[in-house]
């Protein structure tokens, strides 16, 4: 790395990002020397990373030989604006279940093996749970992870199962079997509940939201300390919402569902 470069270059995601953040409306096709100088990078570090980054599809190179953004940069941008999108459907019908609650909501995706919250709505009167939006669980160890299972397709289920279950909590699921029956329970009545599987003291009651065409796009919860939370009332308030929220997509159509890859 020459004297000049900044230390946030000093990783290879602060280097990638230097040189991506160099594009803007008036410079979408840059040259190597144009990139250095732009990202503050060595030319030949620019080289590199450069020709990496268009062999994994961030960059393409022009007939001119200089760089421009690569379509796995649109890929991503389409995923984090669906993925704005459902927070902002969801966000009244969030509003909504912590008012009638006085606890904490969550909207959650399933990604590979995992859920991941991508809202959260707090609420003054609840204990501060432990969650975090980006953050992740596995799913079988989480009431919405348990509502998006159950209406996922059977690799999906697969995968989660080749996990192996580990325990994440005092009584997180990690009987293959047991799994699989909790799972046809929560097809058969739209609610999972949760009780101290993603953490001591920790329960939960959650619905899976649906596109048009059945298939799961998200899960909605309402989530409190155990001892406090009334699983059976809460439950069929999140199914109400989450099948209002789940006719509103349909309206809306495809394009404020996001397309999370899983596997199968």
């Amino acid at each position: 790395m020459r004297t000049g470069e900044r230390n946030t270059h000093e990783s290879v995601i602060g280097r990638a990002a230097a040189l991506l953040s160099s594009y803007d409306s008036r410079h979408l096709a840059i040259g190597v020397s144009e990139l250095a100088r732009r990202s503050g990078l060595a030319k030949t570090t620019t080289a590199r990373l450069a020709a990496d980054l268009a062999e994994h599809g961030f960059l393409e190179r022009t007939e001119g030989s200089d760089y421009k953004l690569g379509s796995r940069i649109f890929e991503l941008g389409s995923l984090a604006n669906r993925q704005r999108q459902l927070r902002e459907v969801a966000l009244p019908y969030m509003a909504d279940l912590r008012q009638v609650s006085k606890q904490t909501v969550h909207l959650a995706v399933l990604v590979g093996t995992e859920v991941m919250y991508v809202e959260i709505v707090r609420s003054r009167n609840a204990p501060r749970m432990p969650s975090e939006v980006g953050g992740r669980l596995p799913a079988h160890a989480s009431g919405v992870g348990k509502a998006m299972l159950a209406y996922s397709p059977e690799p999906v289920v697969q995968a989660v199962l080749a996990t192996g279950l580990p325990a994440v909590g005092p009584r997180t699921i990690t009987a293959p079997g047991l799994l699989l029956r909790e799972l046809r329970r929560i097809r058969e009545l739209g609610i999972a509940y949760e009780s101290e599987e993603s953490g001591h003291g920790i329960g939960c009651a959650a619905s899976p939201i649906l596109g048009a065409d059945g298939t799961v796009v998200a899960a909605m919860s309402i989530s409190g300390w155990s001892g406090k939370l009334d699983l059976r009332r809460i439950g069929p308030a999140v199914k109400t919402a989450a099948l209002a929220m789940s006719r509103d997509l349909a309206i809306r159509g495809p394009a404020a569902r996001p397309a999370w890859s899983n596997p199968g």
